[in-house]
């Protein structure tokens, strides 16, 4: 890249509002270097990007061998718990190499869809049986290799798995034999195998507990005093089911909230996944302790998990970030309107957040719940990643530029995205994908190396 590379967005989204004609000057440190408004022509040699640019989006949540899922699950009826049968078929056939194939072609299609950064929530680490790998930390490096091989970046939040639910106050049930390789057997040795892993210029490493099911109470403080020595983002799903809620009440005799506050696990850098079924204290506990909540809709409703409570978490003081979970979709616009438009069918009225909010909670918000509080912003000094959506699609024709904002929430797709930068590189092209040359080819070669 020469010293500074010059890009006219015809119109860009600035946070508040869409201005037209901005030039962003990006380094070659792969950051934006200055943000000129006013420039109603394209500067000699400009990289010219026609439409509304938004800053990279971050999918803050995703199990990338759940693409493989897709349709496969919609047959028939079924729960939670049918469907997470077809998972285990699923996750039995995992390799290294078969999953840095698969993983390389959805984040491709993240890329296709504006996506610059994935909080990647890993946790089939060993061969089926639960034998480690001769490098036990091959699956999570096939996750960071594929990141690259794609063109965006990575949270790597490699996750403790380590029993099949709660037996009691005191231990977790065995892991079932599609769970074996999940598990590393004691927090302590997770603890351990995570810390081989590396960060890199793309990809950072963070943790996760798998959910207050499958990582016994007396072992939560050991994954969490691993995130807050090292610093890093912290995620969990919580209160995604009504059943875990039962099992821990008998149990522990509290929610799942509860026991995780007990135990150290709540915090700034700490993100809830659903909170779905949540108490009013729970509200209260993850807003005061400024825990985030990453919503997933589309997952949520394709899963009949229910509606999470965000208006009310936002709220009380729990950030909201979005993410595309399994897969159903891969289209943070539609979590962002689907978030919305869930709350007005629960509260039957309308505009519970701005076009503006939803954004940001697809932005900013997504990009700091992964540990890059530097990206999701066009402005001097943040990565210099974005994604531009076409105005003049039939979706989108019609409203003026200065809607921009609520064409790109309320009407615009993933299938609007024109082109992705991801540190001052372009990623997707006018549609087309620069590293990887056929999409649609690459995601049916790597899900049927995977299907039973």
């Amino acid at each position: 890249m020469p010293l500074t590379t010059t890009y006219w967005l015809e119109h860009a989204w600035l946070g508040t509002h869409v201005e037209p004609g901005v030039a962003l000057e990006v380094s070659a440190d792969g950051r934006i270097a200055a943000v000129r408004t006013g420039v109603d022509a394209p500067p000699p040699g400009a990289e010219v990007l026609r439409g509304l640019t938004l800053p990279g989006l971050a999918n803050a949540h995703s199990h990338a061998f759940h693409r493989a899922l897709r349709s496969v699950v919609q047959v028939g009826s079924g729960t939670f718990w049918t469907w997470r049968d077809v998972m285990y078929n699923v996750a039995q056939n995992l390799t290294p190499d078969t999953y840095f194939a698969l993983a390389r072609a959805v984040y491709a299609e993240m890329a296709l869809a504006g996506i610059t950064n994935v909080g990647e929530f890993h946790y089939v680490h060993h061969a089926p049986g639960g034998t480690p790998y001769a490098d036990p930390n091959a699956m999570g490096e096939a996750l960071i290799e594929a990141a690259a091989a794609a063109g965006i970046r990575i949270t790597l939040l490699d996750t403790a798995y380590l029993s099949a639910g709660i037996l009691n106050a005191h231990s977790g049930q065995a892991p079932n034999p599609h769970q074996q390789r999940f598990s590393d057997g004691t927090a302590e040795a997770w603890a351990e195998r995570v810390s081989g892993l590396k960060p890199r210029e793309h990809a950072l490493i963070g943790a996760a507990i798998h959910s207050v099911r499958a990582v016994p109470a007396d072992q939560l403080a050991t994954v969490a005093r691993w995130a807050e020595e090292r610093q890093v983002p912290l995620h969990v799903h919580l209160s995604e089911q009504t059943a875990e809620n039962d099992a821990c009440q008998d149990a522990h005799g509290r929610t799942p909230t509860q026991l995780l506050a007990d135990h150290g696990v709540l915090g700034p850098r700490t993100t809830g996944v659903h909170n779905t079924h949540l108490t009013d204290a729970d509200i209260a506990l993850l807003g005061g302790t400024t825990t985030g909540t990453c919503m997933c809709p589309t997952t949520e409703r394709d899963l009949a998990d229910g509606i999470g409570p965000a208006g009310r978490l936002q709220q009380a003081g729990s950030p909201l970030s979005l993410g595309s979970d399994s897969h159903a979709v891969i289209d943070l616009l539609e979590e962002a309107r689907a978030m919305e438009l869930n709350e007005r069918l629960r509260s039957r009225t309308r505009g519970h957040w701005t076009a503006n909010e939803l954004l940001t909670a697809a932005t900013a918000d997504g990009h700091a719940a992964l540990g890059r509080p530097d990206a999701g912003r066009l402005e001097p000094g943040v990565l210099a990643d974005f994604t531009t959506i076409a105005l003049d699609s039939v979706r989108t024709a019609g409203p003026p530029p200065r809607l921009g904002a609520e064409t790109a929430v309320f009407a615009a797709s993933a299938a609007d995205v024109r082109h992705t930068v991801v540190g001052g590189r372009h990623i997707v092209r006018d549609g087309h994908h620069t590293l990887v040359g056929d999409v649609p080819s690459a995601l049916a070669e790597s899900i049927a190396a995977v299907r039973s």
